[in-house]
């Protein structure tokens, strides 16, 4: 059995650990100690019935009514068993909350966001904020992922 649970500050490595671990194999954007750090509030992680963190996922507010789905990552032994699906209803859930009502996604793997409602826009309709991180990638501008939406979940 898994839970679902907000991060906290001592959960910083092992998020590093896993992002990192997708970052180089270029299926997600590195982030540093320090990133991840500054946007604990913004983790959710799986976490194992021995009490170990499976899989993390990030809900970032970016602009008024618009938040953004990053550093979905779940441990390659457990994928295809619901927890990204999971992950992503929890990051929903407090996007409710926060009375967030556009989710979008910029993403290698399309088809799963697509299960989840999710659908796929111009990318070029999204506002120039989101692209101030993409602007450190090393893959920027032609990085191949897809940009997706979900509106009017709640």
């Amino acid at each position: 059995m898994y839970k679902i649970r907000k991060a906290h500050v001592d959960d910083v490595p092992v998020i590093h650990a896993l992002v990192r671990e997708f970052a180089k194999e270029n299926l997600m954007l590195s982030l540093s100690f320090g990133d991840i750090t500054e946007r604990i509030r913004d983790f959710h992680l799986a976490i194992d019935d021995e009490g170990l963190v499976v899989g993390c996922a990030a809900l970032h507010v970016v602009w008024e009514g618009l938040a953004e789905v990053r550093s979905l990552a779940v441990s390659k032994s457990l994928q295809g068993k619901g927890l990204g699906r999971k992950l992503i209803a929890s990051l929903l859930d407090d996007a409710r909350l926060l009375q967030v009502n556009e989710v979008f996604t910029l993403t290698f793997v399309p088809e799963f966001f697509s299960k989840l409602g999710f659908v796929e826009i111009d990318r070029s309709t999204l506002p120039h904020k989101v692209w101030q991180e993409c602007t450190r990638c090393p893959l920027f501008p032609d990085c191949g992922e897809t940009a997706m939406v979900l509106k009017g979940w709640a």
